[in-house]
Formats: structure tokens, sequence, C-alpha cells
């Protein structure tokens, strides 16, 4: 009795410590979130859902289809009250073996990154010069904005359309300028380089809004301060332009290079309304390749067509990835 009265509180007996639970701290950072914008929740849910339906599911089929040899012959069609089954039947990689050993995939290809760089480029500095005149204050800025944004504006389709009348060897505007003036009217859309070099020009026409648009305002972000403090410290104009300008537009003309490049890569509209892919296919890129197959060749191929429209997709996954790096690569944050 005496000795437990007399043991000291450091040998003394100390009560279990209690269990307890493993963290589980990403589900209950997930129930908090899920609690506390459970309306933001609510709210993106159905265009969700209506994004997984419409683009989804299309690219999973697209996707099987792909590794099939169906086309129009052998899908499942109906004819009057009878249905015909589906007999086409899965090759694998078969389609894409062909196509990579297809000249006219790289003939293609080829012509779709020419038709890209040169739209894109030519569209960035027209974009960017245009947004550094209109970026100065003077006597109907207002105007000149509201008249270049136009080609915005109008559905492209009647863009086009207008263009291709422009176009026209024997009656259109262009041709009567130039025999006006004493030269011979140019056979725009009936000859291969000049049908590339007018693709060119009417979507450069339709591009240049957005990308004015877009400098526009990054130009506008910049502080008038350091253009102030450049021109006492004696920058020119070009040195202003080189040291402060470019930098200070460089992480949003990099987010429009990129848009602008996945655009012009699938243009289907400019290229198909304006020459239908033609002379002899000499302006058809990847896409309307692609459409072609799938609904004017006889018979309609849709595995090939699918399969086309896969390569598409990889070529400009790996095209992000790799501008991705890049911009990680020179510190820009995306």
């Amino acid at each position: 009795m005496a000795d437990a009265v007399n043991a000291s509180p450091a040998t003394a007996p100390q009560p279990a410590a209690p269990r307890t639970a493993p963290r589980t701290a990403v589900p209950g950072r997930l129930r908090r979130a899920l609690s506390v914008h459970w309306y933001a929740w609510a709210m993106i849910a159905p265009v969700v859902a209506v994004i997984t339906c419409i683009i989804g599911w299309p690219l999973v089929r697209g996707g099987y289809l792909s590794l099939t040899d169906a086309d129009e012959s052998n899908v499942e069609r109906r004819i009057g009250v009878n249905e015909i089954p589906a007999t086409y039947e899965f090759v694998g990689l078969d389609n894409y073996a062909d196509i990579l050993q297809d000249e006219v995939f790289w003939d293609r290809l080829g012509w779709t990154v020419l038709w890209t760089v040169g739209c894109v480029s030519v569209t960035f500095l027209l974009g960017l010069g245009l947004a550094n005149m209109l970026n100065r204050a003077f006597r109907g800025r207002t105007v000149y904005r509201m008249a270049l944004i136009l080609p915005w504006a109008i559905p492209a389709f009647v863009s086009v359309f207008a263009w291709r009348m422009l176009y026209n060897e024997r009656n259109g505007l262009l041709n009567s300028l130039l025999e006006g003036g004493g030269i011979e009217g140019v056979t725009w859309l009936s000859d291969p380089t000049w049908a590339k070099v007018s693709v060119i020009a009417v979507n450069v026409w339709l591009g240049v809004p957005f990308m004015l648009i877009a400098m526009l305002g990054a130009l506008q972000s910049i502080p008038a301060e350091q253009y102030e403090a450049a021109e006492m410290d004696g920058a020119g104009p070009w040195q202003r332009f080189w040291n402060i300008t470019l930098p200070g537009v460089r992480s949003v003309s990099m987010t429009v290079v990129l848009l602008s490049t996945i655009w012009t890569f699938n243009m289907f509209p400019v290229i198909f309304l304006l020459t239908r892919g033609g002379p002899a296919g000499s302006t058809d890129i990847l896409v309307t390749e692609a459409f072609r197959l799938a609904f004017v060749s006889s018979p309609r191929d849709f595995a090939n067509s699918a399969a086309w429209g896969v390569l598409v997709l990889l070529l400009l996954v790996l095209f992000a990835v790799a501008y991705r790096k890049a911009l990680r690569r020179q510190g820009e944050v995306w």
C-alpha cells in the first residue's frame, strides 16, 4: 500500500493514447468543396453532361470506327421497312498503317502545316501592327476600330462567298482592277499556286479582327509609365517596342497563337466553300480530306475518314503539349 502511495508520477502507469482514425484529407476536402460550392457544381453539371454527349460520344465512336473497315456498303442501314445489320469487321491499326504509307496524307499534311504557319504568322503580325497603331489617341480612332472589327461580325460563310465573287476570273472586281491597269487577269482559283495564296488571304482577313482585339487589350494593360520612363532615358521607338511592348504582350500572344493555330489547322469552311479543295486537291487540308472520304467518295469510307480525324486530333495534342513545355522553359505560366 505504502509502495503504491510513494510511487513517483514518472513511474505511474499512463493511460493509453486514443487511437486516431487514418487521415482522409482528399475525400474530406472534396466533401468540403462540394458543400461550399454545391451551387457552382450544380450550374456546370448540365453543361458538362451536354459536352460529354455531343463531344465525348462522337469521339469514342470515331475512334472505334477508325479500327474497323466500315464503309457505306457494310454499315447498318434501313431500306424501306427492312433493316440491314452492320457487317464491318475490326481490323486494328491497319487503317493508320495504310494512311501513313500513303503519299496523299503527307502531301495534305505538308500543305496543312504551310497553310497554318502562313495564316497564323501573317495574322499575328498584322494584328499586332494594327493594335499598336490603334493604341494611340487620334481623331476617328473609334471608326477605325469598328471598321477593322467588321470582318469578325460578318458570318464566315457570307465573307467567303463575297471573296469568291471578288476572285471570279471573268467578272470579279480584282481582275477588273488589274485589267483596268493594263495587267492581265489572274486565275485566282484555277491555278494551284494562286488558289493557295487566295485561301490564305481570305483566312487572314477573317482572323485579323480576333488578333487585333486580343493584342489591343494586351497593349492597354501595359503601364504608360514604362514608355514615359524609357523615352526620358533616350530609348527610340524600336527600342521601346522591343523592350517594353513585346515582353508586355508575350503572355497574351502565346495564348492567342495557340488558339489561332488550332482553329486554322481545322479551318474547314474557308477551304471547302472557296475552292472545294481544288484545283485537283491542291488546297485540300487534312480535315477537308477526311470530309471528302466520309461524304464525297464512293463508296463513302467512314473508317478511313475517322482515322484521318484521329490523326488530326493526335497532331494537335502533340503540338499543344510541346507548346506548353516550350512556354514552361521560357518561364511563362500556362
